[in-house]
């Protein structure tokens, strides 16, 4: 990593050490910095954080790829010429499996581009990475194996797996307080108060560090409670109370962990990003608080999305929000399709792993959108979540196309078509009628206004004499006066006539006598 650095809104501050490239957010990859120009502020984007960093590098940031590379062969060694191959040919299919699979991932976290982030350290962001190509692959393995073998084929992950599951149905009596119950009248309530209700705070919590945005997170979450609305007649599970629906999900849980975000946010974009290595610290307390901060951001950049500037920004924020609710809603059909128990581990696995890559796929997506020509592709971590996305879309798409394809409910159809009409007419309005209305309103202008520059320029040339108040200029002052205004009198004496005889020419203020006294 490329440290010592400091930097500001208005650069480096004096005496402080040179900026060696370290990154804007938490860091960029190698020669990223390079195509920054130069100057105050270079380098370093206006929503970006200022970080100082005193360059310590110690054993724990250094490359250990010959270490690694010698305990792995060590490992390889000891299991081909000291341990004895089993004869169960499933237990070495596992195995070896398994076996290339740790191999794959001790590659990748040494080998593996970095990504944006750095904190706790670039070998965890690596692993996920690696981890992202592995479950890609073993979603293209389950997508070309037939409905019946890719179920049974879980068998071999968790024995308990490949049997079909009855779908639970959150509705029903959707009474908030039932007078028949008189032993407990809010059981009702209590029922849907099971372990997903954190669930769902956690979620939005780290969607929102994800996001960085309230509305994009709030759409989002509306958006979802809509399209559970409208797909319960598919799936069961989406059946919930309305009060279920609006203020146990989107206000309580939903809406407190997005409030909890925000708020962790705007610590984070106050934060002082200031660096010290851990032996150069004196304190204890200093050094377990360095400690702690080391699973904090490096440093921090707000995202401005800005939907509404442009029409790439506009279609790239409605394909985030779209691969989002997707995302959400393969948990449920894959679920479904796959015959998971909603509690089984794997599930958990797959929000931990979209957890720990959403942040860098999101993170890579603004880089791509809010500076193309230094980001001129998108990021590797970001095309995987949307192959992963597809990817699970394909499956459910195959293994239950019965499902997928029951109609929707006429007047939910209504709905959905009146919305997608209104947001194709605010685009065509919004990015197309209004800018060439905004055009055409600024050309007229122009118009209006040269012919009024050209009428005032017209006007001072039709031949009018200046005002009296207009001084002579030198060339009508030695002008010799016209014999037509008076008639000079003979030389002599009264050549000179005094100031009372004197009277001005006009338009010129030349003084010629009246007549001779």
């Amino acid at each position: 990593m490329r440290r010592c650095e400091r930097r500001g809104a208005g650069g480096p501050r004096p005496g402080s050490p040179v900026p060696a490239a370290k990154a804007s957010l938490e860091e960029p990859p190698d020669g990223v910095a390079t195509g920054r120009a130069s100057g105050p502020g270079a380098g370093r984007r206006s929503t970006e954080s200022e970080v100082y960093d005193d360059g310590t590098n110690t054993f724990f940031w250094r490359a250990h790829t010959l270490t690694v590379l010698f305990i792995l062969t060590c490992v390889l060694g000891y299991v081909t010429l000291l341990e004895e191959t089993p004869r169960d040919t499933a237990y070495n299919t596992k195995r070896g499996i398994v076996a290339s699979i740790l191999v794959f991932l001790c590659f990748g976290v040494t080998q593996a581009k970095d990504g944006p982030f750095s904190r706790p350290h670039p070998a965890y962001w690596r692993f996920w990475l690696c981890v992202s190509v592995v479950y890609e692959l073993f979603l293209i393995f389950i997508l070309f194996q037939t409905v019946q073998d890719g179920r049974q084929f879980l068998k071999y992950v968790d024995p308990r797996l490949g049997v079909p599951l009855p779908e639970r149905d959150y509705g029903g009596n959707c009474l908030i307080y039932d007078a028949h119950n008189e032993s407990d009248p809010f059981h009702n309530v209590w029922d849907k108060l099971d372990g997903f209700v954190p669930a769902h705070f956690l979620g939005w919590y780290l969607k929102t560090l994800m996001i960085r945005d309230w509305w994009m997170c709030t759409i989002v979450s509306v958006m979802f409670e809509f399209l559970e609305y409208s797909l319960e007649h598919q799936l069961p599970n989406f059946s919930e109370c309305w009060w279920d629906h609006w203020i146990m999900d989107v206000l309580v849980c939903n809406g407190l962990g997005i409030y909890c975000g925000m708020k962790t946010l705007e610590w984070l974009s106050l934060k002082t990003y200031k660096w010290q290595g851990l032996w150069n610290i004196p304190t204890y307390k200093g050094k377990m608080k360095r400690i702690a901060f080391q699973f904090t951001p490096y440093s921090w950049v707000r995202f401005e999305w800005k939907p509404a500037s442009s029409l790439r920004r506009w279609l790239a924020v409605c394909g985030i929000i779209l691969v989002f609710l997707l995302a959400e809603l393969n948990t449920f059909y894959l679920k479904f399709v796959l015959w998971l128990p909603p509690e089984h581990y794997l599930v958990l696995l797959r929000l931990v792993f979209f957890v720990n890559v959403g942040g860098v796929a999101m993170r890579e997506i603004y880089d791509f959108m809010d500076d193309p020509k230094l980001h001129k592709k998108l990021g590797q971590q970001a095309w995987l979540v949307a192959a992963i996305t597809a990817t699970e879309l394909l499956i459910v798409v195959k293994y239950d196309p019965h499902t997928l394809t029951l109609s929707l409910p006429f007047y939910i159809s209504q709905c959905w078509t009146l919305g997608s009409v209104l947001v194709l007419t605010w685009t065509i309005w919004r990015f197309f009628l209004r800018d060439i209305t905004l055009r055409y309103k600024e050309t007229r202008r122009q118009k209006q206004q040269s012919r009024a520059d050209q009428d005032r320029a017209g006007g001072n040339t039709d031949g009018h004499l200046p005002e009296p108040e207009d001084p002579p200029g030198p060339a009508e002052a030695e002008r010799p006066v016209s014999s037509s205004f008076c008639t000079f009198s003979p030389p002599g004496p009264w050549a000179t006539p005094s100031p009372q005889h004197q009277t001005a020419l006009p338009s010129t203020g030349i003084m010629v006598p009246l007549s001779a006294p």
